[in-house]
């Protein structure tokens, strides 16, 4: 019965989201209270969980999700990331444009959501296509498969972030070994992929082939723009370095501190505000206005993942955490693939890779209790699935669509099939690093 429960709150939550249009935090208490009372919880007692859901998630999160916005916005309107696109695309030419906007499309993406990240960065690849007359997915798609993994598989993004919290997982290393996998998935679903898409014509509309491009002068230095970006990743890698190879003192205990996700990415954002801020002319009121407006963006986002942590803790509360996990302990079925079909299941029914990633969570979370599973490449696995075949109900499918001006035929044979591949690739990947470590 407790299996059918779960199942029956997983149509509702289909149901609301993708039938009724529901707002996703809304649709995730409404399942909370669903599931609590059919497993014979108290009312009260489901409240309770739902605030210690919503308390326990957020609580990293607000730090993590709020810091990288405002560095997001930096980055972006500060012209970084546009000097950044532009100093590799100099580099490395027409004939390698391709891996150019893969690795802005990476950098860029790192620190900056998805939405974000395309709208700054799809105006630039058109310009560039029709510079180098190269065809337009040709040099756009690459550059949308390194912003989709960053989005999928590493923190400090949403879904990857809210997930390593849940399962109590290492935030560096979950962002090493996505880095890892990610290497390939971008090599195969980009570059690779994008050969095959040279003899479809597009022409985006024309609107976006005049976008606000700022002057050299405008925009901050190519080292200062690559060095204030990449700056919490760094300081994670030289605490993961301190922890393995520098004994116990003083100064490994610093380098661990400054490479706290939460400490790298306020450092980062003080040292962004002089980079990209003061020191480009800017006054302080002006860069806290960025800021803001940066920090606007993310509301709705912390709002669903709160929702995806109080359906969590009644999964736990109502014994359905412990119920899963009875039915799983005896299972040979892989921890990590299984992880992977639950996210790609709910990936295909609600569309969004965030929503499908915290809900798989909730339901995987006993499966950290197996012998030999790590719960870094179980927070890849979700990630990975949560990226899998993007269709008509995906906004991102939309944003490509038409931002490309493509048919919805046209769109599910290059940005579904790239999404899948990262997705398939994503699994393949966590499979492999599961056998090595």
């Amino acid at each position: 019965m407790t299996l059918l429960i779960v199942i029956a709150g997983i149509f509702l939550l289909f149901a609301l989201i993708a039938g009724l249009k529901l707002n996703s935090f809304i649709s995730f208490i409404i399942v909370c209270i669903f599931v609590g009372l059919l497993q014979g919880m108290e009312p009260l007692s489901i409240v309770g969980s739902i605030q210690k859901g919503i308390g326990d998630t957020l609580g990293f999160l607000v730090l993590i999700l709020g810091l990288g916005a405002m560095l997001g916005k930096l980055v972006a309107d500060s012209g970084a990331a546009q000097r950044i696109t532009t100093k590799l695309v100099n580099a490395f030419g027409i004939k390698y444009v391709q891996w150019a906007v893969v690795i802005t499309g990476f950098i860029v993406g790192i620190p900056m959501f998805y939405s974000v990240g395309f709208v700054i960065l799809v105006p630039l690849v058109f310009t560039i296509a029709a510079t180098t007359r190269l065809p337009l997915l040709y040099v756009g798609l690459p550059m949308l498969t390194s912003l989709s993994v960053t989005h999928g598989y590493l923190p400090p993004h949403p879904a990857p972030t809210a997930i390593v919290g849940m399962f109590g997982a290492d935030f560096g290393k979950t962002l090493l070994y996505g880095l890892i996998i990610a290497v390939p998935a971008v090599i195969v679903a980009g570059p690779l992929f994008a050969q095959t898409l040279k003899k479809i014509e597009v022409k985006p509309l024309e609107k976006f082939y005049n976008p606000n491009i700022l002057e050299d002068h405008e925009m901050p230095k190519a080292g200062t723009s690559l060095l204030t970006a990449l700056s919490p990743i760094i300081l994670i890698f030289i605490a993961i370095g301190a922890e393995q190879f520098l004994g116990d003192g003083l100064l490994r205990t610093v380098l661990v501190f400054l490479g706290n996700p939460v400490i790298a990415l306020l450092l980062s954002v003080l040292l962004a505000i002089y980079t990209l801020g003061i020191r480009q002319g800017q006054k302080m009121k002006e860069v806290m206005e960025t800021l803001k407006d940066g920090v606007l963006g993310i509301a709705m986002i912390l709002l669903v993942i709160a929702g995806a942590g109080a359906l969590k803790q009644i999964l736990i509360d109502s014994g359905v955490s412990q119920y899963i996990a009875d039915l799983l302990k005896d299972s040979n079925f892989s921890p990590i693939i299984l992880a992977w079909l639950i996210a790609t299941v709910i990936r295909v029914c609600v569309g969004s890779a965030t929503v499908a990633g915290l809900t798989a969570a909730g339901i995987v979370l006993p499966l950290l209790n197996m012998p030999g599973v790590h719960a870094e490449l179980l927070v890849l696995a979700i990630g990975s699935g949560s990226l899998m075949l993007s269709h008509v109900n995906d906004s991102g499918f939309w944003l490509f669509k038409e931002y490309f001006n493509l048919s919805v035929k046209q769109t599910l044979r290059t940005w579904t099939v790239m999404e899948t591949i990262v997705g398939v690739m994503g699994l393949l990947g966590t499979l492999v690093l599961n056998q090595i470590i």
